[in-house]
């Protein structure tokens, strides 16, 4: 693994710089530890699995109020 090659399980930084919301359209946080993309705009986490984003919204945890 090279230092441009992300860790497994981690999503690639220049996906991360294209990937919004598919509800809000809004930016996303990735959140390591939880292994979750989130949305405060819309409040919801997408699943991270494999390093791979699960952007659908049936798929997302809503974030507690």
């Amino acid at each position: 693994m090279t230092a441009s090659e992300p860790m497994a399980g981690a999503v690639d930084p220049r996906l991360l710089e294209i990937l919004v919301c598919p509800v809000s359209k809004g930016p996303l946080r990735y959140d390591r530890e939880a292994g979750e993309l989130v949305s405060e705009k819309a409040g919801l986490a997408y699943p991270v699995r494999d390093g791979i984003p699960i952007m659908l919204p049936d798929e997302a945890r809503k974030l507690p109020a």
